[in-house]
Order: structure tokens, then C-alpha cells, then sequence
């Protein structure tokens, strides 16, 4: 019998306030010993990232509608909580250290690129934005394949 204990995986959710994404954040919820929020992002939907932060403390939250930034900055200031802005900044947050898995639930093309990143730093991939297989499926699936990093549908 192994003993130890179990390392909680580190997610960060791309499109958090979409369906998938607060599908996803009700799976956490009720697996905590499980998974733990590392990363939230949302386009534009700023109060619910707001609350969604709040609930589950991630380390970040990025809002890629850089107009509602300082309502999100202004509404966690007393949080641990970096806050960032911007789709490139969904970009780098994905190649944070911590992140063992990146669900890709944002709409349309606009996850391709973060989709790259994550695959680049090796991150496992749970995809649920069809459009980036449809548009750069062998790309990604090449990349997949160098970097060893697993796409989960």
C-alpha cells in the first residue's frame, strides 16, 4: 500500500464564466482534495470573474477586456490575488510553473494561441474549444506530440 499525500492538481480555466468553464468550477468544488483553481481568465464578463475569484482564490485572474481591468483590480485588491489583462496576458499565465492541467474553454479562435503556449510548458490540455482543432488541428496535435503534452478531450 502507497502512503503519502496526494499532490492537488493545479488548473487554471480559460473562459471560466462560460458554460464549460463554471461546469468545470462546480467539478472542483466538489473535489477539493482533487483540484485546486490556479488560474481563472474570462473575456468580459467582469462580475462574474469577480465572483468566481472570490469563491475559489485562485493565485491569478486575467480579463482579456482590458477597459474592465481596473474594476477587476478594484474589486480584489484586499484578495491575494494577481490580476492581469489582456489576451496576451492569457498567454503567459499559462506557462505558469504551478499548472498541471489547462481547460481551454474560450470561444472561438481566440484560444488557439494560449492553447500553443500551455502545449509549449508542457502542460496536459483538457479541450473544450472545438475551433482550435478545426482551424490548427495537425498544428496542434504536432506540438502535442513534441512536447508531450496530452490533449484531453
Amino acid at each position: 500500500m502507497v502512503t503519502g499525500e496526494f499532490k492537488k492538481k493545479q488548473i487554471a480555466i480559460l473562459g471560466s464564466t462560460g458554460s464549460i468553464g463554471t461546469q468545470a468550477l462546480q467539478v472542483i468544488e466538489e473535489h477539493p482534495e482533487r483540484y485546486e483553481v490556479y488560474a481563472l481568465t474570462a473575456n468580459n464578463n467582469v462580475n462574474e470573474l469577480i465572483a468566481q475569484a472570490c469563491k475559489f482564490q485562485p493565485e491569478a485572474v486575467v480579463i482579456a477586456d482590458e477597459n474592465k481591468y481596473n474594476i477587476l483590480k478594484d474589486a480584489l485588491e484586499d484578495l491575494p490575488i494577481k490580476v492581469y489583462a489582456g489576451t496576451e496576458a492569457i498567454c503567459q499565465i499559462v506557462e505558469s510553473q504551478p499548472i498541471d492541467m489547462v481547460l481551454t474553454a474560450m470561444v472561438g479562435y481566440a484560444g488557439l494561441k494560449p492553447t500553443m503556449n500551455a502545449i509549449r510548458a508542457h502542460k496536459a490540455i483538457a479541450l473544450a474549444n472545438k475551433e482550435t482543432l478545426v482551424v490548427a488541428g495537425e498544428l496542434i496535435n504536432e506540438l502535442a506530440s513534441q512536447y508531450h503534452a496530452p490533449i484531453l478531450p
